[in-house]
């Protein structure tokens, strides 16, 4: 048998077993040996049933009687007396009418199962059983669980696990075996034997690191391997202009933070070195990375090239184009628009002037890499939020020129340190962790839904002394989930009671792009008091009369992306408060209290990646499938370990191809966080 055959080939598996596993993304062999348990039971310790107690228990007894009966339609009862030699006892199946058969009178068997009061006495529920002759799967030892589907069942995959035993003590190792013997893990051979079939506790912890640490080990190489091939790029080389840096600092209305100078300096000096830049700038909600960028686009536009500035939305789009515009024409550089919205004739014509070079600073969307947009001299590529965009659309917009252009990734989002050395190792990271001068914190609070009317009454003073507030909710209809408050249920609710005497607007992500447009339009130009949205104002809206936010649903988000949305308050030099109000009055999560107690995005960011795990914060479409099993990305004396290992690892210039397995993910990796 091999590793790639199809999940047939084993005994026991037919074509109908063999579409359920398919179900759970197991097709082939190998597949089914790195499908892993979602956790252990442990029926190791076999009492005596004169001394068992409630809970989780294996018993060694011999059958003296099995009963079946039909207790009412679609409900079947099977019945056993069993007994030890100290006690007896009974056993209870529901709808499992095989045991009867299965159960010969005076046979000894493992039973494994739930001990527990029921109809006031007490017996064994359910319990798995096998003979005690032969090697038993499901009972008398650590018990493995695997994840489910309806019409497969962990005991099951155990059995179809236990056909490929003899396979998992043949495999070939996947590491370097000098590796093995420095870190002190297990083969590959005992890593999946203990973790199918665990025997003691302390073998299984050994096995999970054992795959933990391989599992991070292919990302951290596939990220120093993009690194080291990053380096060998030519880039466009921009000496240090030391004159416009000042012309560029002196001229802006505000003096920049020391985050800022620092993060410019950084990009400076990745302009001069020749090789092109591949820098992240994470910045805190409100921390200033638009003008850090503008100042790397006036450096290059003083070299002669050109930047593309990419955003996710056209409403950020238009706004960074109009801040790029407000702190760059001063100097003489030109900023040009280009979104899919733009009208026919207009976009032509940006497009001639992108191409001619008659545009220094051009801002868009996914237009600006459309095959018939051509750049007359790219020396820069700005990417606001980059995790948003896949890595063909960076790949495109990369090929432009003849050079490969610095690339400045930004992100609002910031990123726990774990995960900058695994799924960002490649990029050099810059942070900005400051706020602007006169930037209050935002106040936090969690509201039950019960005192609602006093987050209103506070909204509508801070409106009655010329600010405004907004109203968020989770989605964007009524729908299966009365729970949930919908934006235009909340928006028409409002407006015929709590505001009617408010100016109120509607904004979600259904809305034509020109109607979004021009509802934001109206709220930033002061002409609406709340703006009734969903989480479309997420990312980059800037609105700094808005002091108030309360978002409906609260429990429903993430924290990353509630942080994100308080954001969009307290952009001015005005005490603002952001309310949470969750969706129902039970206990309050953690989430939301940690939200309640910080500010730092840097400290949630951490926070969220310990409750939720990496896939779920940056999702699995942005990066692909992670497939980390046992790895936890929060285990930083892992991490550290493993960097370690990488670096040793692409320094002796490995042939992987020796270690097919890892190669293999290596390469996966690669090509899923690789830039360019």
């Amino acid at each position: 048998m091999t590793l790639k055959e199809p999940i047939t080939s084993i005994k026991g598996v037919g074509d109908a077993l063999a579409e359920k596993l398919r179900g759970l993304g197991v097709e082939t062999v190998e597949d089914l040996l790195y499908f892993f348990p979602r956790k252990y039971e442990d029926f190791s310790q076999v009492a005596p049933i004169a001394k068992l107690r409630p809970g989780k228990v294996t018993i060694k007894a011999r059958v003296e009687s099995v009963t079946g009966r039909h207790i009412r339609r679609g409900l079947h009862v099977t019945e056993a007396v069993i007994s030890d030699g100290t006690a007896k006892t009974r056993a209870v199946w529901f709808n499992q009418s095989y045991r009867a058969t299965q159960l010969g009178k005076g046979e000894e068997f493992f039973f494994s199962g739930t001990y527990d009061l029921q109809r006031n006495r007490y017996v064994l529920q359910n319990p798995a059983t096998e003979q005690t002759k032969g090697m038993g799967v499901s009972t008398a030892r650590i018990v493995p669980v695997y994840p489910e589907r309806a019409g497969l069942k962990s005991h099951q995959i155990r059995k179809i696990m236990a056909e490929l035993l003899p396979l998992m003590a043949m495999l070939p190792e996947t590491l370097p075996r000098e590796l093995l013997e420095q870190e002190k893990l297990l083969n590959i051979n005992d890593a999946l034997r203990t973790l199918h079939f665990p025997e003691k506790g302390d073998e299984l912890a050994k096995a999970k690191e054992r795959i933990s640490f391989e599992e991070i080990l292919a990302l951290m190489t596939a990220s120093a391997l993009n690194k080291q091939d990053q380096a060998k790029l030519e880039g466009w080389s921009i000496p240090f202009d030391a004159k416009a840096a000042k012309q560029f600092t002196t001229g802006l209305p505000f003096s920049m933070t020391n985050a800022q100078r620092m993060a410019a300096w950084e990009i400076i000096q990745d302009f001069s070195s020749g090789q092109p830049m591949n820098r992240l700038l994470q910045g805190d909600v409100g921390a200033g990375k638009t003008v850090v960028a503008a100042m790397a686009a006036y450096m290059a536009a003083k070299a002669g090239l050109q930047t593309a500035f990419m955003a996710p939305t056209e409403i950020l789009a238009t706004q960074h184009a109009t801040t790029l515009a407000s702190l760059l024409d001063p100097f003489g550089i030109t900023v040009g628009l280009l979104v899919g919205s733009t009208k026919p004739k207009a976009k032509q014509a940006v497009k001639l002037h992108i191409s001619t070079g008659d545009v220094d600073v051009a801002v868009g969307t996914h237009a600006l890499i459309q095959k018939d947009n051509a750049f007359h001299k790219l020396g820069l590529v700005v990417i606001d939020e980059q995790h948003r965009f896949g890595v063909a659309q960076r790949t495109e917009l990369l090929k432009s020129g003849s050079k490969m252009p610095h690339l400045l990734s930004m992100t609002a989002t910031p990123i726990p340190r774990s995960l900058q050395l695994t799924l960002y190792g490649e990029l050099d990271v810059s942070i900005l962790n400051e706020l602007p001068k006169g930037r209050q914190p935002i106040v936090t609070k969690v509201v039950s839904p019960l005192a609602r009317h006093t987050v209103y009454d506070h909204i509508d003073k801070h409106i009655t002394a010329g600010r405004q507030a907004y109203v968020v909710c989770p989605v964007v209809a009524d729908g299966a989930n009365a729970e949930l408050k919908s934006v235009e249920a909340e928006y028409d609710r409002l407006m015929k009671s709590v505001f009617k005497h408010r100016r109120l607007g509607l904004l979600h992500g259904q809305l034509k792009a020109d109607e979004k447009e021009q509802m934001m339009r109206l709220f930033k130009d002061g002409k609406l008091d709340v703006l009734i949205c969903t989480t479309v104002i997420e990312v980059g809206v800037d609105v700094p009369n808005a002091t108030v936010m309360l978002i409906e649903g609260a429990d429903r988000f993430g924290l990353a992306q509630l942080h994100q949305l308080r954001g969009r308050v307290g952009r001015g030099s005005e005490q603002s408060y952001c309310y949470l109000i969750p969706t129902t009055a039970q206990a309050v999560s953690q989430r939301l209290r940690e939200l309640e107690q910080s500010t730092d995005g840097f400290y949630l960011a951490e926070v969220d990646l310990t409750l939720r795990g990496p896939g779920e914060i940056y999702g699995k479409r942005q990066h692909g499938d992670l497939d980390l099993s046992f790895a936890n990305l929060a285990d930083t004396v892992l991490l550290k370990r493993v960097k370690n290992a990488a670096d040793k690892l692409v320094a002796s210039t490995p042939n992987l191809l020796q270690y097919k397995r890892l190669y293999e993910h290596v390469d996966h990796y690669r090509r899923l966080t690789r830039l360019n």
